[in-house]
């Protein structure tokens, strides 16, 4: 079929290619030509993040009130101990899963399970590999963004875990090579915002906290936390400017909070060089002011820079506890006890914590959703008898009990990665019939890990077939179908031959067999990827992010050797996001082109129905493919720009990623952004827009309420020291002193340093909203999300086989700095041949406001 991106309102003409800029600009990271003069005033090098004090309190806005009268009784029963065990994280390896707080035994509250990834449940067994982000993405379909999320939370459950690591927006997909950008959606933040939204709900549903990541800026992997192997001592800095953080990096995220995530985690990197976790502006004015988030913020694994400055800034529980790994000491424990003693932390603050995170136990129901000997696994260890404290080697018992919690899900997970399948060309040679007389299957991406497909620690490696990137977003395979066998299944049951070269340097083989392949009017089927992963894992001399966009392995030599003796031949590639496929496109022996992405444990399965039409392919394309890493207009910092200082990210492209930098700089990309072929045609008639009538946009108005506190908190130091009948774990982490001297118990020796926090940090009197926020429900102001028009279309089916269409609405903003075209909504319609099906789709007021810097507001 035609395709046309701005299909529902009128086309806009692409200009013809430009010539390639100059090549990669490191160590900056917005092309020359990408730049946009609007952020020139907040995207600057050296930029610095506004204070913003005091740190909002939780109020249980909208759907929040039952879970905040429930959090507040429960609070206020609490000593100030157990308060403070409830922010501050046991340490590395202290406990079963990757994070637990501390328990409050004397109530019944057990510790509370944080366990990775964004696709299942990491580190044990039993368990499902489901499709990454990026390809359930591709599916545009809100109701598997559900289900997935639905089904993902459910294992969580069953496993006994209470928060789920996931799911990701952050990084948005900035630059294309970004390592962590398959655990996301899409670079496109009304697309990325629906697919959040949606599989928060799904994970919440099944009865368990999500926690959405990472905010805010975390768009590479080079630099997130400084150190070895490089000598920079700080994170990277993300320098984004106030209209670009709004209209696209914190639009997901408000997503995320008007769906109720539970909890939102801080990232690595530095935003206008202050830390993420002890960023006051993003954390207390962005998200606990204007969205009315009322969860609470968890750090990423050892994002917590400072104590008393965290906790000022809006940061609620430090995660895994310790400063270092296994290190024993920690910014908050006994420490946060101390500050609240000093008064360097005021009770209020420690309580709205505790507020927080109990009431995102009961928002989720988490009282109703408990399973025997949770958690049922330990992250440290398959086996089923070991240390309940792994680090300390301490209470040998059963950690793992092997609870298999897959239930169906296998039946989804291929039809999800089969519906988030690509199909980018198509010259009649797909669907296959089975009854080619040779299929010849060529590249290790075919087959099988020879170490297994679990056998790379967090999928270190590019071994096999890929089914998803490494890192902390991954988890254990209970089995992974490769491509080769259930196409060699597939075949033999049409009773005909297969062979295949899975060596992806045996060029001699691969030219014999393809040769044949052509002599006998077969098919041939080549393999290829492109993976990328987090960066504390290094493959293949990439250190998370992607050093190029090509495909790995020699792809594009592959697939030179194959079409060079095969006249039939279709690729297929599973990877993170785009490469360079201009060597090879367009090539007449390619008669078939598809991206499969990173579809989990069914991957065989999912792609065999696509290329035997079991299922016709509607997936649309959730970035653009161009032909050169300099049309995109943003790249990675792979060298240090500050000297032994944090690296300087500028992002002084704007707004203008992805499809928005092509259409900015003129570049005609090879498949665009939302692009996706099918077995069948579809025509569009009867555009119609709507109008609505909706109250006038009305900035919120009003003061918060005084903020609150629970409970008395004693100042006898004695009644905080550790009780006699509590024998120490070694590097565990506890909220208690060691001594009545804080001094003595902080071991600080900068304790009482002259110092002079944020006066207003303490300030707990009511306090003005934004006229942005809202008093009203989480996600700002609630006029934002009235519906000002809807547009339908006619959708037909003409050609002779059912399928799926996704029509794309596009606006253009109008003003002289908006992109030429953005996407503000989409549905997944399946027509029967020759039928009609009506598109409808809403536009709120948000989707045609923008920020306004001067008045704060849209």
């Amino acid at each position: 079929m035609t395709f046309m991106r701005t299909v529902l309102l009128a086309a806009v003409p692409l200009a013809l290619a430009q010539v390639d800029p100059p090549g990669p600009p490191f160590p900056n990271s917005t092309y020359p030509n990408a730049t946009d003069p609007l952020t020139d005033s907040g995207a600057m090098w050296n930029e610095t993040s506004p204070p913003s004090y005091p740190s909002p309190w939780g109020t249980g806005l909208g759907d929040w009130a039952d879970a905040y009268k429930s959090a507040r009784a429960f609070v206020s029963q609490l000593t100030l101990t157990e308060k403070v065990n409830l922010t501050t994280g046991v340490g590395w390896e202290g406990e079963k899963c990757v994070g637990n707080n501390g328990a409050i035994p004397r109530l019944g509250f057990k510790a509370l399970c944080m366990q990775d990834s964004p696709l299942g449940v990491r580190d044990t067994d039993f368990v499902s590999a489901f499709p990454a982000g990026v390809t359930i993405a591709a599916t545009w379909d809100r109701a598997l963004f559900y289900q997935r999320g639905f089904d993902m939370g459910s294992e969580h459950r069953d496993k006994g875990v209470d928060v789920q690591l996931g799911p990701v927006v952050g990084p948005l997909g900035r630059t294309p090579e970004g390592g962590r950008n398959w655990e996301g959606f899409a670079p496109d933040p009304v697309l990325s915002g629906i697919a959040v939204a949606q599989t928060v709900k799904g994970i919440q549903a099944a009865g368990v906290m999500a926690c959405t990541k990472h905010y805010i800026g975390y768009e590479q992997e080079h630099f997130r936390q400084g150190a070895p192997p490089t000598s920079v001592t700080e994170s990277i800095s993300s320098n984004i400017d106030d209209v670009t953080m709004h209209e696209l990096y914190l639009w997901p995220f408000a997503d995320a909070v008007r769906a109720g995530t539970a909890s939102i985690m801080c990232s690595y990197n530095q935003i206008n060089n202050s830390y993420a976790c002890q960023n006051s502006y993003t954390q207390n004015q962005l998200l606990k002011n204007e969205l009315g988030f009322q969860g609470f913020i968890m750090s990423d694994w050892s994002g917590q820079h400072s104590g008393v400055s965290s906790a000022l800034a809006g940061m609620d529980m430090t995660m895994p506890g310790d400063i270092g790994f296994d290190s024993g000491t920690s910014f908050w424990g006994a420490n946060l006890t101390i500050a609240v003693l000093n008064g360097t932390v005021p009770q209020w603050r420690l309580d709205d914590m505790a507020v927080r995170i109990v009431a995102g136990w009961y928002y989720v129901d988490r009282e109703a959703n408990q399973v025997a000997n949770a958690p049922t696994f330990s992250s440290w260890t398959l086996d089923t008898y070991n240390y309940q404290h792994f680090y300390a080697s301490e209470d040998w018992t059963q950690v793992n009990y092997h609870v298999d919690v897959r239930d169906e899900h296998a039946a989804d997970i291929r039809n999800f990665a089969a519906k988030g399948t690509v199909l980018l060309k198509n010259n009649g040679a797909l669907p296959l019939s089975g009854n080619a007389k040779l299929t010849a299957v060529f590249g290790s991406d075919a087959a099988e890990n020879q170490y297994g497909p679990n056998g790379c620690s967090d999928r270190g490696c590019d071994n096999g077939t890929l089914a998803m990137g490494w890192g902390s977003g991954t988890d254990n395979f209970p089995y992974l179908v490769t491509p080769l066998e259930a196409i060699k299944a597939e075949v033999l049951s049409h009773g005909k031959s297969i062979e295949d070269v899975i060596d992806d340097y045996a060029y001699a083989q691969q030219n014999a067999l393809a040769r044949r392949v052509t002599d006998v009017g077969g098919v041939c089927i080549v393999f290829a990827n492109a993976d990328s992963g987090e960066g504390y894992i290094i493959v293949d001399d990439n250190e998370g992010d992607r050093n190029n966009l090509t495909l790995w392995h020699n792809g594009d030599d592959l697939i030179r050797n194959v079409t060079s003796f095969c006249n039939n031949t279709i690729v297929v590639m599973h990877t993170v996001g785009p490469v360079l496929v201009d060597s090879f496109y367009d090539n007449e022996n390619v008669t078939a082109i598809i991206w499969a992405g990173l579809p989990g444990q069914e991957s065989g399965n999912s792609i065999t129905d696509i290329l035997y039409g079991k299922v016709n392919p509607g997936g649309k394309s959730v970035f653009t493919w161009g032909a050169s890493r300099g049309e995109y207009g943003a790249d990675v910092i792979y060298e240090p720009n500050n000297g032994v200082l944090a690296p300087q990210e500028d992002f002084a492209e704007g707004v203008f990623i992805d499809y928005r930098a092509f259409d900015k700089l003129g570049e005609t990309p090879i498949y665009e952004f939302g692009f996706g072929l099918s077995y069948t045609t579809f025509s569009y008639s009867n555009l119609q827009i709507a109008a609505h009538a909706a109250p006038a946009y009305t900035p919120t108005t009003g003061d918060t309420p005084s903020a609150p506190t629970y409970g008395v908190v004693s100042n006898n130091t004695a009644d905080y020291l550790f009780p006699a009948d509590i024998t120490r774990i070694p590097a565990y982490i506890y909220p208690y002193l060691n001594s009545t001297s804080l001094s003595a118990s902080s071991g600080d020796p900068l304790y009482a340093i002259n110092y002079t926090f944020p006066a207003g940090a303490y300030d707990g009197s009511p306090q003005p909203l934004l006229a942005a926020g809202s008093s009203v429900a989480p996600g700002g102001n609630q006029a934002l999300y009235d519906v000002l028009f809807t547009v339908t279309a006619t959708v037909t089916n003409t050609g002779s086989v059912e399928g799926d269409e996704v029509p794309q609405l596009y606006l253009n903003l109008g003003g002289p700095n908006d992109p030429k075209v953005v996407l503000r909504n989409f549905d997944r319609i399946t027509i029967a041949p020759g039928a009609s099906e009506t598109f409808t789709a809403d536009i709120t007021r948000r989707d045609v406001s923008n920020w306004d810097t001067v008045a704060q507001d849209w």
